[in-house]
């Protein structure tokens, strides 16, 4: 079997594994019964303006540069973007999640621009954005509809490497959900380029992301907070496994570790993006165990998704199968991005 075929059987596979999965998950969710909160994360690759900042390498996507980057292609993918969004579980809730945490965003004025699309500036978004230190140019910020989520206090944890490297910031947000208190940390661990040496970063931002939740934690025991993101690296991985203290079976956590909702799916061989004929679950979603439990009283957890829609697939050429991403082997493709969404649902009892 040549590498396309089989990562489209994969895909196929995988698809109808998850259909099962969310109808089995997803059937006993009572709208009448329970109020239902969608949190997401969505790498949306690489969204740049078409205005020159000499302060990040944004060359490739300016008019005439590599990627013949211009105004129609920019509100194209905005547009792409936004009405994927939307869609993030529409069987509950209309118009978009209550958060989403998304990276690979230039600029804060690219992510006004995408709440402003027209799939979702009905839906009352605002966000959390704080310009930072990387040289590429690629945040990470916090969208969410202001009719449910209210923010209280929001920083950026700098994250600096050996060398005095400076990379992506963790995005630290606090908040009420529909007045709960949670507290929702958005990452973009350093990537994988370089091979096996690279690990130091993402073991480093694992230790840092650790500790602002041991600082919740310290303030309030029983303090919600997700930690989302593309962390570049599998829930099995050691960065997430041992420095993070992310544990994937719900029914044996230990004391003080954190529960990874996208272990469970990865296990069923889903993943949110696909190299080398492989896949993988980068953009995972990790909770703390206060969400858990059968009282449904306060917001507790109730399922995980990979969003891999037919849309959102390359359909033929060398990477059918793959994520349908906005560009391929340098090649304008009009496609999304190169990582499928995640997200989880939440539930509270309407009675409570």
């Amino acid at each position: 079997m040549n590498r396309t075929k089989k990562l489209l059987y994969g895909f196929l596979t995988i698809s109808l594994s998850l259909f099962a999965a969310k109808s089995f998950s997803q059937q006993d969710i009572d709208s009448n019964l329970y109020k239902v909160e969608v949190i997401a994360f969505y790498n949306l690759e690489n969204i740049f303006d078409t205005i020159d900042d000499p302060d990040v390498h944004d060359e490739e996507f300016l008019p005439g540069g590599g990627n013949n980057w211009d105004t129609k292609k920019y509100y194209s993918k905005l547009e792409r973007m936004a009405s994927t969004i939307a869609r993030f579980g529409e069987e509950y809730v209309k118009g978009g999640p209550m958060i989403v945490g998304i990276c690979e965003i230039e600029n804060r004025g690219c992510t006004q621009d995408l709440i402003n699309a027209p799939a979702l500036k009905n839906s009352n978004y605002d966000f959390v954005q704080y310009e930072g230190p990387y040289a590429r140019g690629v945040d990470v910020a916090l969208i969410y509809r202001k009719d449910y989520f209210k923010v209280t206090n929001s920083r950026a944890a700098e994250l600096v490497l050996p060398d005095n490297y400076k990379t992506r910031d963790i995005l630290v947000v606090s908040g009420l959900l529909e007045g709960e208190p949670i507290h929702v940390l958005v990452n973009h661990w350093p990537s994988r380029g370089g091979g096996k040496k690279s690990e130091v970063g993402r073991i480093a931002a694992a230790t840092l992301c650790r500790s602002l939740v041991d600082s919740i934690i310290a303030t309030d025991a029983n303090a919600k907070v997700i930690v989302m993101g593309d962390l570049n690296d599998d829930p099995t991985n050691e960065s997430v496994a041992k420095h993070l203290k992310a544990n994937g079976s719900i029914d044996k956590l230990s004391e003080g570790e954190l529960f990874n909702t996208m272990a469970p799916i990865l296990k069923r061989g889903i993943g949110s993006l696909a190299y080398q004929d492989n896949w993988n679950l980068f953009d995972q979603i990790i909770i703390t165990q206060p969400f858990l439990g059968e009282d449904k009283s306060t917001f507790k957890f109730h399922s995980a998704t990979v969003f891999n829609k037919n849309f959102l697939v390359q359909k033929d050429g060398q990477y059918a199968g793959y994520p349908f991403r906005t560009f391929s082997g340098g090649v304008y493709t009009a496609g999304y991005s190169d990582h499928f969404p995640t997200f989880i649902y939440l539930i509270r009892d309407l009675k409570k």
